[in-house]
This record gives C-alpha cells, structure tokens and sequence, in this order.
C-alpha cells in the first residue's frame, strides 16, 4: 500500500531529511515531489519555506489483506459474516460464522471452495513468497473430510474383496486430494484420476492397477453417493 507524508523545510534537502528521519527510511526506499521550492525574499525577509512529499510502500500483513479481501466480497454478496483468522509461516487459517452459514459453504462446499479459490489467487497475485489461505464454515471441513475418508476406506476394502477398479462420483480438487491422501500408505490399492472438470472422478484401483485396468472388457464398479 502506497502512503505519504508532506514535510517543510528551509530547503528541500531539509525537508526531505526531516522526512526520512519521520519515516526511519532511507532516501533508496521513497520516492520524493516537490511540492513547493524553497524561497528568498528581498534581503532575507519573508522566506518561504520549501515543501516535499515523500512517498513510501507500506507491507500488510498477509493475514490483513486477507481481513480486508473477504470483507469487502461479503460486502458484496450482502452476507453478514464474522472471521477469526490464525496466520502461520505459509498458511492462514480462516473461519466463518454466519446467520446463513449455507450461504458461504453452498452445495457440497462449492461456494466455500470457490471463495477459497479466489481469495488464494488475489493474496497471491505476483508475491514471490505463496501463502496458503484455508477456509471454513461451521466446522464444514472437517465434517466433509471424515465423510470422504469413511467412503475411502469402505471403497478401498470393496476393491480388494472384489479385486476389481471402482469409480468415485466426480469431485472437485479438495475432495480428491482427500482421498488421494487417505490411501496413499495401503499397500493394496492405489489412486488415480480421470476425466476433466467439473466431472473427475478418483478411480480407487487394485493393486497398481494394471492388472484390472487391462483386462479387456472387465467390468468396473461405480459407486455413487
């Protein structure tokens, strides 16, 4: 954020010492106008001080420009909502309370992850160092969670009873990552997806999967939630 002050002085190296010394900066990290020069009147009578503004970038806080993003979106979307953020050294963890909560979390979480989605891509815009923005809405995350683990396992131990591939509803990244996650140590399945948004689908696989996957004609289970 771009802020400034105006300084006088007897003249405009004056001033714009005084305001550095204001400022504790160095010339190196403003920039300077002149707003009015310095002058001398007849015989050194009725000098007229000189007048500089000094310009400088002042750095919010992530988790400030994060408060101040929300607000105004909630603004827009004319919902009441009420934020406690936690920041950290690469993540900022934010949680929402709302009369309506349905409102910011939406069908299956889509309104909550696309809120999520933007606020990352506006904090992140151009930063050399990412911060990671999480959100959530009465305890929505880790409702949806269990849930998807629940499922994970259930479908983890159909696949090695059945020995066959099955198919997932689509999901949205989140979700996936979720079961991607979960299965990743069992030994006797493995995880992929397929297909493209906003249908991908986590396919929980035999095996490795090559063995289901290139038996041709083998039927594969869905299992639809």
């Amino acid at each position: 954020m771009l802020k400034s002050i105006e300084v006088q002085g007897r003249t405009e190296e004056e001033a714009i010492e005084l305001a550095l010394e204001q400022l504790n900066m160095s010339r190196d990290d403003v920039s300077v106008e002149i707003v009015e020069q310095a002058k001398t009147g007849f015989l050194g009578l009725k000098n007229t001080p000189a007048i500089v503004k000094v310009l400088y970038e002042v750095r919010e806080e992530r988790s400030e420009l994060v408060h101040t993003f929300l607000t105004g979106l909630f603004e827009h979307m004319d919902i009441d909502v009420s934020m406690d953020l936690t920041e950290n050294d690469k993540s900022i963890s934010v949680v929402l309370a709302s009369k309506d909560p349905g409102a910011l979390i939406g069908r299956r979480g889509e309104t909550l992850d696309s809120i999520q989605s933007l606020t990352n891509y506006v904090i992140n815009r151009g930063a050399s160092n990412r911060c990671r923005v999480n959100l959530d809405a009465e305890n929505y995350r880790q409702r949806r969670n269990e849930t998807l683990e629940n499922l994970a396992s259930r479908t983890a131990g159909k696949v090695v009873k059945y020995r066959r591939n099955m198919t997932l509803d689509p999901m949205n990244a989140f979700e996936r990552h979720v079961i991607h996650t979960f299965l990743q140590d069992n030994e006797l399945v493995s995880t992929f997806s397929v297909g493209s948004e906003p249908n991908r689908r986590v396919v929980v696989a035999y095996g490795d999967g090559k063995e289901s996957s290139s038996q041709s004609g083998s039927p594969q289970y869905r299992e639809w939630r």
